[in-house]
């Protein structure tokens, strides 16, 4: 799905779209006379349907009289002076369209580009399982004892023993794991 398209503006339309942005002045116009029938005042009365009339004369209405409904005018959209410049708008906005298009498929590509990379991170760069380590109390243990009495390492005798029971219970597990 390729989309492309170019845009040539000559000189001449580039003056005359920078010119067009400028204000236009209005040239002041001359009042005309009134003339007789303007002066004529309007009937409500005629533009009513006959029981909206009776409404209008009757004292026990008792409200304000009939007004005809407003008249709404469509607005009209000036047509543009210069086809070229109608051209360049039409393009304008197909380009807008195409850069609308672009900007949500490059969203969708970025979250697509992240999810891929977080999986491939998941699934490449991950740590191994990591074991506790095994006998820290019974370490911890011998080494507090060793730290009470320096002067007299024999009495750490049966800590020192279970730490070397648990380190051989747990290499005879790790030995036949493998």
């Amino acid at each position: 799905m390729e989309d492309s398209f170019t845009v040539h503006v000559s000189s001449r339309l580039a003056r005359k779209l920078l010119s067009e942005s400028e204000p236009v002045k209005k040239k002041t116009r001359k009042p005309k006379p009134k003339s007789a029938q303007q002066h004529k005042p309007v009937d409500a009365k005629q533009n009513l349907p006959s029981h909206d009339l009776k409404k209008l004369h009757d004292p026990l209405s008792g409200g304000w009289p009939l007004q005809p409904p407003p008249v709404f005018i469509p607005a009209v959209t000036p047509k543009p002076v210069n086809p070229e410049i109608d051209a360049i708008r039409t393009v304008l906005r197909e380009s807008e369209q195409v850069l609308e298009k672009l900007q949500k498929r490059e969203e969708n590509m970025v979250q697509e580009v992240t999810q891929r990379a977080k999986d491939l991170y998941d699934t490449e760069f991950k740590l191994p399982n990591h074991k506790p380590m095994p006998c820290l109390n019974e370490r911890d243990a011998c080494t507090n004892c060793y730290k009470e009495h320096a002067n007299a390492p024999l009495k750490c005798a049966q800590f020192v023993k279970d730490f070397a029971d648990c380190a051989r219970k747990a290499r005879q597990l790790n030995g036949s794991a493998h």
